[in-house]
């Protein structure tokens, strides 16, 4: 399975899902695997931080790196990265709040691939 969550939640996280960076810097401390193809670009992300325009954040994310990226592949790799065991995409924002994050998971979900937000009761 693969699952999304946020780098303050990890200390709750389970040793059977691996946590994989998807963020263009990882916090200091943090030394799990990273996968940096699914980070923002530094440019349209400074952009957003000026502006706030999620719908000009969301085209450039799909555009710029979605669009170059096969979603079965991206899964195999996640997969062999955590050596089979269950993913967590992580990033910083909470679950509510706007993420790239929750992009990757509505584009790995709309591709046939099951995504959710790892729920700390599990």
């Amino acid at each position: 399975m693969i699952y999304t969550t946020y780098f303050a939640k990890l200390k709750d996280m389970p040793g059977r899902v691996v946590p994989i960076s998807i963020c263009g810097k990882a916090p200091k401390g943090y030394k799990g695997l990273q996968y940096k193809s699914l980070a923002p670009k530094w440019e349209f992300f400074q952009k957003w931080k000026e502006n706030g325009d999620n719908e000009f954040y969301t085209r450039c994310f799909k555009e710029q790196v979605l669009a170059s990226l096969n979603p079965k592949e991206v899964e195999k790799l996640l997969y062999w990265m955590s050596a089979g065991r269950d993913v967590a995409l992580v990033c910083y924002e909470k679950p509510g709040d706007f993420c790239h994050r929750h992009l990757v998971a509505d584009w790995l979900n709309e591709n046939g691939i099951a995504v959710k937000e790892w729920e700390y009761s599990q």
